[in-house]
């Protein structure tokens, strides 16, 4: 079976320490992530589940990270944008 390259942009930081985990494990990156894409195929969907609330929470973390967050001059700005919904 051939081999194909997948670029990824993936944090710096989150490679580094993920690497550390797998390397203690005998893994290199690519084999953990193989394992990964594997495991999924075998159960047809990912291989843990994760809640909405994480789902929203990555979200919300990674728009605050790179600045895509609302910016509100008072209080009451903010309340008047909740109350919208």
């Amino acid at each position: 079976m051939g081999h194909t390259i997948i670029k990824l942009k993936v944090e710096k930081e989150l490679i580094e320490q993920a690497e550390k985990i797998y390397q203690n494990m005998g893994l290199d990156l690519s084999t953990a992530i193989t394992l990964f894409l594997k495991q999924s195929v075998n159960d047809r969907s990912m291989p843990f589940k994760p809640s909405l609330n994480d789902l929203e929470n990555i979200q919300a973390r990674f728009e605050a990270e790179h600045g895509q967050t609302e910016k509100f001059n008072s209080v009451d700005e903010l309340w008047t944008d909740l109350n919208e919904d």
